[in-house]
């Protein structure tokens, strides 16, 4: 295990993980001890469009995948309308390898909900709702807990301070459901039908819950908020790049000494986040990785030094995502790994539209043919030309996602399929498991 240099440690900016070991975090007391509730207290003070132009000013962005301006988005929301307003939370983390929320739900509950406060008295919003995934047990439990705490003190319900604004705040356990990660589905499964996506337009922003303007943001999102209140645009701006300003929670996992989680500005390298995870594991090199879950397109030991925002992933030829950074060595196969995370696509396709639903289902079996050595050299045409027929034809991001892997570790390891093909490498799957692959 290597030890990370002193310019390699300076990266690590702990802003929303700086409470995390402090005793009791989830307890309001010792969140009120370390600045919480200050922000809301600032913010009940300054008008709505005020707090909308700060987020604008701060440069915040979309902590769930796609990344778009969180100001802006707080700006679509018509006011003056007659209608109720929203805010929803997408706690629904599903992504493979993302692990950022649980724990931010789970050991600073209330970072969120005093975002949530916020962000609900900025876009005019009397009830919000965290959409927590149904497997997160303790994360909920330790939400609801904080809630009733919040309630207690003042900081939620009705004359919030003294001030006369009015919010209700509900957690709601979905049924652990991938596709209810997507916004419009989760809007669906919380109005209490099958999480299915929604045809767009029109948006959520005003055709969102129960037909009413609606904001959806992620966890961190919502948690960012409070401490840009506070410390103000300009010094979330001094963290981060130009155009993705601000800490992230990069989330490692795979063939490093201590995986885990690690907050940095925007703009570290891979090579710096192994060297703080310290290093790779013994007798293992960097073969692949994801830059933000599996549903963005793998990068290779090539890319080690392509900074991790939205520009410089994108520059490179994959997405930021969720930066959910699982790492492959030379002894992982990128062929074996898809087929994984294939299954799970096809598992979690929500069969709403004819693209996913077949294109994923059939894609598994031919990489079950392939890796039980059964495979041709027309199945990587058919692999491609099924990529092609998903992607962007799908009704939501869900099977645009799911070529992602396909397509790039064909580019990047094509010879991998080949040796199957080819009998070079011995088959991985037996033929019982090759049973509805023809």
């Amino acid at each position: 295990m290597t030890t990370p240099r002193p310019e390699t440690l300076a990266k690590l900016t702990p802003v929303l993980t700086k409470r995390w070991l402090s005793p009791d975090a989830w307890r309001i007391g010792t969140y009120e001890k370390l600045d919480g509730y200050a922000a809301l207290r600032k913010a009940l003070k300054a008008h709505p469009d005020d707090l909308i132009q700060l987020i604008k000013d701060s440069g915040l962005r979309g902590r769930g995948g796609a990344g778009f301006p969180t100001g802006l988005k707080w700006g679509f929301i018509p006011q003056g309308d007659g209608k109720p307003h929203y805010l929803v939370v997408n706690a629904d983390e599903g992504e493979p390898g993302t692990c950022k929320d649980l724990p931010l739900m789970t050991h600073d509950p209330h970072a969120l909900i005093e975002g949530v406060i916020i962000a609900s008295y900025a876009i005019r919003a009397n009830r919000a709702y965290i959409y927590i995934r149904g497997e997160a047990v303790h994360a909920a439990r330790r939400l609801r807990n904080a809630v009733a705490e919040a309630q207690a003190k003042g900081y939620l319900g009705r004359n919030i301070m003294g001030t006369g604004f009015d919010l209700e705040l509900v957690v709601h356990s979905g049924a652990g459901a991938y596709i209810c990660g997507e916004e419009t589905a989760l809007l669906d499964s919380l109005e209490g039908f099958r999480g299915q996506p929604r045809l767009r337009p029109p948006f959520p922003a005003t055709h969102g819950l129960y037909a009413s303007p609606t904001v959806v943001n992620n966890v961190g999102t919502i948690a960012s908020v409070p401490y840009i209140v506070l410390g103000g645009a300009d010094w979330w701006k001094t963290m981060g790049t130009e155009k993705s300003s601000g800490p992230m929670i990069y989330s490692l996992s795979g063939r490093i000494a201590n995986p885990g989680q690690y907050e940095c500005s925007m703009g570290v390298t891979l090579r710096e986040l192994i060297e703080l995870a310290g290093g790779m594991q013994p007798g293992h090199e960097l073969k692949f990785w994801t830059p933000g879950g599996s549903s963005t397109p793998l990068l290779t030991a090539e890319h080690l030094d392509v900074p991790l925002d939205f520009e410089g992933v994108a520059a490179a030829g994959s997405i930021l995502g969720t930066t959910a950074t699982q790492i492959f060595s030379d002894q992982d196969c990128p062929v074996y790994a898809t087929y994984r995370w294939l299954e799970f696509y096809h598992h979690e396709s929500c069969g709403k539209c004819t693209p996913c639903r077949e294109g994923n289902y059939w894609m598994v079996r031919v990489y079950r043919r392939i890796l039980a050595g059964q495979g041709t050299h027309e199945d990587l045409d058919t692999l491609l030309d099924t990529c092609d027929n998903i992607l962007g034809r799908s009704f939501c991001g869900l099977g645009d996602g799911a070529t992602s892997p396909v397509t790039s570790s064909l580019k990047y390891f094509k010879r991998d399929y080949l040796d199957y093909i080819e009998g070079r490498t011995a088959p991985k799957l037996s033929d019982k498991q090759l049973v509805g692959a023809h």
